[in-house]
């Protein structure tokens, strides 16, 4: 039995003091509704209405039974309004997990428009450059830059692409030479991106496959862009570094494109988060504003 619907049935009953008005009001017929009051009535064990073919009146149980529906119905609409207008709100906490450098490069001015703009929200953000489990630790949203996403229950969105741009410092190649192939890359100071998908890899078009100079030995290896950007600034030789790190360096003239013409795979910005048939307005929101901002901050790239 459903409870609370015969519940709701017998109180407009009562307030309308007529069975058939009640009918109508709830749309049903008397019928249908005279035998939600009598299933009521024995599944309380109890008389609720006295009826006659002129009238009918409430029992001492039924006026007591009438107080305390009206009380517990009342307080569950108001639970369901709150639930709904809850539902609709962008509020509370929000945990994000996003790679480090390009949390700090490209997120930042984004993150704090976004508080502005839903300031009953509270962000969380951690900062990891390996990919981490996000629902195992409790993300909402997991940003991921990658050529492509290994097969997951997660639900991923594309934000943004960006590309790998191989470079170094003015210095480096006035003292070094520039290389102009990339079998020339094997004669020179390697820096190497140690959480890549690939160590570095450019086409060799020529050999027709992938040759990765990055695979062997390097100068360096270092699991953070911000490291490997400044050491490429100081001169220690060549690496890849993504598009939104290398541009403003090139444009500013502390780093140079090395072997511009060779093709680049292009890798991509991806919000990812777990599957849910309720998508929680915290994290659309996130998402949304994200989808709308992300592609102009990095719209200086290579």
């Amino acid at each position: 039995m459903d409870t609370f619907n015969y519940m709701r049935a017998f109180r407009r009953i009562v307030e309308l003091g007529s069975l058939a008005k009640a009918a109508e009001d709830l749309d049903m017929s008397s019928a249908g509704l005279s035998k939600q009051l009598r299933a009521l009535e024995a599944h309380l064990g109890a008389v609720l209405i006295q009826r006659t073919t002129r009238k009918m009146s409430l029992t001492d149980t039924g006026a007591a039974y009438y107080a305390e529906c009206c009380r517990l119905l009342d307080e569950l609409d108001a639970l369901e309004k709150s639930v709904k207008r809850e539902s609709r709100l962008v509020s509370g906490r929000l945990r994000v997990n996003a790679p480090v450098s390009f949390a700090l490069s490209v997120l930042s001015p984004l993150l704090a428009r976004f508080l502005r703009q839903y300031p009953e929200l509270r962000l969380d953000l951690a900062m990891e450059d390996r990919l981490v489990d996000a629902v195992g630790q409790g993300f909402d949203v997991s940003i991921r830059l990658r050529a492509q996403l290994d097969d997951s229950s997660l639900i991923a969105r594309r934000l943004a692409s960006l590309t790998q741009v191989l470079c170094a410092a003015p210095s480096y190649l006035d003292s070094r030479g520039r290389p102009d192939s990339v079998d020339a890359l094997r004669g020179h100071d390697l820096l190497s991106y140690t959480l890549a998908e690939s160590p570095g890899a450019v086409a060799d078009e020529d050999a027709g496959q992938q040759a990765d100079p990055f695979a062997g030995p390097a100068l360096a290896q270092v699991n953070n862009s911000l490291m490997l950007r400044d050491l490429l600034e100081a001169g220690l030789g060549i690496g890849a570094l993504p598009s939104f790190l290398a541009a403003p360096a090139i444009a500013c003239g502390r780093l140079a494109r090395v072997l511009p013409q060779l093709p680049a795979a292009p890798r991509h910005v991806y919000a990812v988060y777990p599957t849910s048939r309720h998508l929680q307005p915290k994290v659309k929101a996130f998402v949304d504003f994200m989808v709308e901002h992300l592609p102009a901050a990095m719209r200086g790239d290579c």
